[in-house]
């Protein structure tokens, strides 16, 4: 991503974020490489964003098409997941309102980018990571979700998903500030990493 995609429309920035991390799908040439999220191996990163949105989104009443299991072939399961929300982002029930018990209310394109396509870009660093790539990632966009995210720290922190924040330089750039603050260790590398037997 060379441009900032701040000012972008919720479809067209999933669009972006989507196509960043499939970029580092399509890198990665060990599956069960450990990666900077204790416990998880590079085809973990794939498997929790291909399976846990289309629960949220059925909690809602929208309906995500199955696609390749994870297990199967990562790659064809990323394209097949990114697919399907693109073709809800660009459709006409983008605008519809989506009603979520935990979540609330929202128009659906807006859902979409607010807890999903969030999640998208910040785990494009976790796969990165992985293999040993740089993540392309936007660096506009991780100090605006990082502002987001400060605010509430307190209620991040207690709902268990992010660890504890790791401290950075103060210089360091926004998407390095931001893998700390949800509890990435920026300096982590494959090699410091040990593989998880499945």
């Amino acid at each position: 991503m060379t441009e900032s995609i701040v000012d972008l429309s919720p479809a067209d920035r999933h669009r972006a974020v989507s196509e960043g991390f499939a970029e580092q799908v399509a890198a990665v040439s060990e599956w069960d490489a450990p990666t900077p999220v204790d416990g998880w191996v590079a085809r973990d990163v794939v498997a929790h964003l291909v399976e846990w949105f289309p629960g949220f989104l059925a909690g809602g009443g929208v309906t995500l098409p199955a696609g390749p299991d994870v297990a199967d072939d990562p790659v064809a399961a990323w394209r097949a997941h990114s697919a399907a929300v693109q073709d809800l982002l660009d459709g006409p029930s983008a605008d519809d309102t989506f009603t979520h018990p935990m979540a609330g209310e929202h128009r659906l394109a807006d859902a979409v980018d607010r807890f999903y396509t969030a999640d998208v870009f910040m785990h494009t660093w976790d796969l990165a990571a992985a293999a040993g790539r740089p993540s392309g990632l936007d660096p506009t966009f991780a100090g605006q979700l990082l502002d987001g995210m400060v605010g509430m720290e307190e209620l991040l922190r207690s709902s268990g998903q992010y660890g504890a924040a790791v401290p950075v330089p103060d210089d360091a750039d926004p998407v390095v500030r931001l893998a700390g603050f949800i509890g990435r260790d920026p300096a982590w590398a494959p090699r410091a990493g040990r593989p998880v037997r499945r």
